[in-house]
């Protein structure tokens, strides 16, 4: 064989890995696109918040959201799904929780971001049936950065703590299947749902905001394409 025909030979795998690295990145340029239009385009356009009802908070890391409600008032009462006793130190069972839902793996082994491992997010992105709830237990959350108030009518947090109650999976007792969480005042819970890059835990928020009647992006997998609709409160 000539030297010109080994040269080819050798090169042959490099180019496969090119092509491959150039359509993986075209893959991800496109979800990030197709992400950022859905969170532009609203669901609920006509939705106007009331000057008075039922606080509620969306609350982010930079990566993940979830949902802040009251741990009971005239409309909802999470006390027969969440108890004292799921969490480590029931002292802080307190007047609100916040509530997300997420891949079961990529929550118990990813406390923190520097926990996060490529294999740990590409189990995430390419679809698990495991998934949690994940609720912190709050008292009294105000405004943070990260912390948007959100005002609903008692119609509208109905269907919410509704759609989110039907996320929990229950036992026979019809309680939420705890496990404990990272620290005191948290707990993991068994979860409905598949999990993927197109169902993320930013799209499950944007969902339960969107069955409420809020106005939402209509496909939300990043977190900041759910907090733009909340903008910051003097």
């Amino acid at each position: 064989m000539s030297p010109k025909n080994e040269t080819g030979t050798r090169s042959a795998p490099g180019r496969a890995i090119r092509a491959l690295i150039g359509w993986l990145l075209l893959a991800i340029g496109l979800y990030f696109a197709a992400a950022l239009a859905g969170s532009l385009v609203a669901a609920n356009p006509g939705w106007r918040e009331p000057e008075n009802g039922i606080t509620i908070w969306v609350e982010t890391n930079g990566v993940h959201t979830g949902i802040i409600m009251p741990m009971a008032n005239d409309v909802a009462d999470w006390r027969d799904l969440l108890r004292p006793s799921d969490i480590r130190d029931p002292r802080y069972y307190s007047t609100h929780v916040l509530i997300a839902w997420g891949e079961a793996r990529f929550y118990r082994e990813t406390e923190t971001w520097a926990d996060l491992t490529p294999a740990i997010a590409w189990n995430a992105a390419t679809g698990s049936d495991e998934t949690l709830m994940h609720v912190d237990f709050l008292y009294r959350p105000g405004p943070q950065p990260y912390r948007r108030r959100v005002t609903l009518t008692d119609e509208q947090y109905f269907r919410l703590a509704a759609a989110v109650r039907a996320q929990f999976e229950t036992g026979p007792d019809g309680r939420a299947v705890p496990s404990f969480g990272y620290g005191p005042a948290d707990a993991f819970y068994a979860a409905h749902g598949r999990y993927s890059a197109l169902n993320s835990c930013n799209s499950w928020t944007g969902r339960m905001l969107r069955e409420a009647g809020v106005r939402v992006g209509i496909w939300t997998p990043i977190a900041g394409g759910v907090m733009r609709w909340f903008p910051p409160r003097n």
